[in-house]
């Protein structure tokens, strides 16, 4: 059997999606535990084991419709919304951001999909660059050059209204994985024959990996 090497992956990034999987699965990843797991089969067998919750043999992207459609019907007053119905209709820019606040209000949690230009973010990451070498040349430059940035970093992410997402369906599945049990109708419960997919998706996503070499027997090097 061919071996599958999963490599160039940076270790900050596989640290902030593991980050986000124990947000997701309400788990902790506690000193070492992680370091003898050399496969993506290992990893997802790890992380189902650890969610020590009771089996519910449903569908959690199912449900995360459901509340999702039922969230915007309520508090946006839109009715007939489906999988392909298009995020950019039903959440114009004028009133995108209050739009949005209030669909996760009704949640009771973030959907975190909105992002600035890269115009934006581009140019204040280069300002953040320039201001640490700043650092080095005038140190009152500097700083006052990486607070700028890191505050309005800050707040572009906070105001940004873009939307890299096209559809409901695909804002479904983004909420089933980053609020996976928050997304049930019991959050008390789990489906564990859902979970190797869902984070093969997540992985597959955030680390921009061919979903095809997650393989169980693809190897982290």
């Amino acid at each position: 059997m061919t071996d599958y090497e999963l490599n160039n992956i940076d270790p900050e990034d596989i640290g902030d999606l593991l980050a986000k999987v124990e947000k997701s699965f309400s788990i902790k990843f506690v000193g070492n535990e992680l370091v003898g797991l050399s496969t993506f089969g290992e990893l997802c067998d790890h992380i189902t084991n650890k969610i020590e919750l009771d089996h519910s043999d449903n569908c959690t992207k199912q449900q995360a419709f459901y509340k999702l459609r039922n969230a915007i019907s309520s508090t946006l007053n839109i009715d007939n919304v489906k999988i392909d119905t298009l995020l950019a209709d039903i959440l114009p820019r004028k009133n995108r951001l209050s739009a949005v606040r209030q669909i996760e209000n009704k949640l009771g949690f973030k959907l975190s999909f909105l992002r600035p230009t890269y115009l934006v973010s581009g140019t204040l990451l280069i300002v953040l660059f320039a201001a640490f070498v700043g650092l080095f040349i005038n140190w009152k430059f500097g700083l006052s050059g990486l607070f700028f940035s890191i505050a309005g970093l800050h707040l572009a992410n906070k105001f940004g209204k873009e939307i890299d997402l096209k559809t409901v369906g695909e804002l479904t599945e983004k909420m089933a994985r980053e609020n996976y049990l928050k997304s049930r109708r019991n959050s008390t419960t789990v489906n564990k024959n859902e979970l190797e997919n869902i984070l093969q998706e997540w992985f597959s996503k955030d680390l921009d990996l061919d979903k095809a070499a997650l393989r169980r027997d693809a190897k982290f090097v």
